[in-house]
């Protein structure tokens, strides 16, 4: 029985294998022809496309050969366009280019001439300059000049800071003598006559240019020795100021000497000992510009302070007169306020009599606004009085 199912089982897959060799035969078969139909229609599609693609270039040769002429043509005349608005735009700015430079190089020129003007102007300012201090130098090398210009500016500080009445001008100081200073300021004294403030101006220029062109050119020597010559000048300077002017009572017992520069001043203060001993030897006071002018300020300070000390008493004279004529005032305005209450109380009274009048007349009828209208015409056509109805009882109101 085992057997015939061996039997059966191995006839059955024999079967199979047959079946299975049959059907691979068969879709062997099948997918060469398909192959074979795949490569036909490839070839087809190939042939197919070909000739697409060639006529498809065809095409595109033809139109792009028609857009390349289209563009040769618009490039042509974007070209002829440009060139023509290029050559305008050249034309334009060299037009412009040319005005402006014109223009520029115009006003340059009139800039250039104009500083050559200014610059003409200034050579012959500098020129006049130039003869100024010449002139300038010549005065100051002349002895009297240079005294008449140390004294032109003491006169100007004068009149810029004292009244013409507070000082005098070529007095002399003392009696008897001939010698006249420059300028005295009047100061107040014990009488009537007042006591005189010598002042001269003095300028050592020599000595001085002396001391700085050898302090400039580092001699020692020289500057020491020039130095010295200066202290020699400015004592004999004081020593006859004080000799010449000084006379006390009929002046202060010390006079003031006037340096007319700053750095003179300066260099005869940086002296050791120069301004104490004149002015304790020969009663001399040494000035430059800065400190006269600060001098004299105190001096009219000074002057103002006595002046109203001075004044005190016309100022308490006139303060008592006002008093008495106050106390007169005082009266008068007295009799005023009487004559001005007698003016109010009679106003009251006629205030209360027009008072009076109106309660009499409070209940007097008047007429409404249209019947005095017409009895206003009525009044111009004939006139007539009216009559009012007076109140019966005058008690009453």
């Amino acid at each position: 029985m085992v057997e015939i199912l061996l039997v059966l089982t191995l006839v059955a897959a024999i079967s199979t294998v047959g079946l299975l060799a049959l059907l691979v035969s068969r879709a062997r078969s099948a997918e060469r022809e398909a192959r074979e139909e795949l490569s036909r229609s490839l070839a087809t599609f190939s042939q197919t496309l070909t000739a697409q693609m060639g006529s498809a270039a065809t095409v595109q040769n033809a139109q792009f050969e028609t857009l390349r002429g289209a563009v040769e043509q618009q490039l042509g005349r974007i070209q002829q366009d440009n060139s023509a608005k290029l050559e305008q735009m050249r034309q334009t700015v060299d037009e412009k280019l040319h005005a402006t430079l014109e223009k520029r190089l115009s006003e340059s020129f009139k800039q250039v001439s104009d500083r050559l003007e200014l610059v003409h102007k200034g050579l012959g300012e500098m020129q006049t300059l130039a003869a100024g201090v010449g002139d300038l130098k010549r005065v100051l090398s002349n002895v009297k000049t240079r005294g008449v210009f140390g004294e032109t500016q003491l006169a100007a500080l004068l009149e810029q800071v004292m009244a013409p009445e507070q000082y005098e001008r070529n007095v002399a100081t003392r009696p008897g003598s001939r010698e006249r200073v420059e300028f005295a300021i009047k100061l107040p004294g014990s009488g009537d006559a007042p006591v005189l403030l010598p002042i001269d101006a003095k300028f050592p220029q020599e000595d001085y240019q002396r001391l700085q062109a050898a302090q400039e050119a580092g001699d020692l020597l020289a500057a020491e020795l020039a130095g010295k010559a200066l202290e020699a000048r400015v004592k004999l300077e004081a020593r006859s100021i004080a000799e010449k002017y000084v006379e006390p009572p009929n002046t202060t017992d010390f006079a003031l000497l006037y340096l007319p520069f700053e750095g003179l001043f300066a260099e005869v203060l940086r002296r050791p000992g120069l301004f104490d001993y004149i002015q304790r030897e020969w009663r001399v006071t040494i000035c430059g510009p800065t400190n006269l002018l600060a001098y004299l300020n105190s001096l009219q300070m000074g002057f103002r302070t006595l002046a109203i000390q001075q004044r005190s008493s016309e100022v308490w004279k006139v303060l008592g007169t006002v008093k008495s004529e106050f106390g007169r005032f005082a009266e008068v305005l007295a009799n005023t306020k009487r004559q001005l209450q007698t003016v109010a109380n009679t106003i009251d009274q006629a205030e209360v009599r027009t008072r009076q009048i109106e309660r009499k007349l409070k209940d007097v009828e008047v007429l409404p606004g249209a019947e005095a209208l017409q009895e206003d015409l009525q009044l111009e056509e004939k006139p007539a009085g009216i009559v009012v109805r007076l109140p019966k009882d005058e008690s009453a109101a």
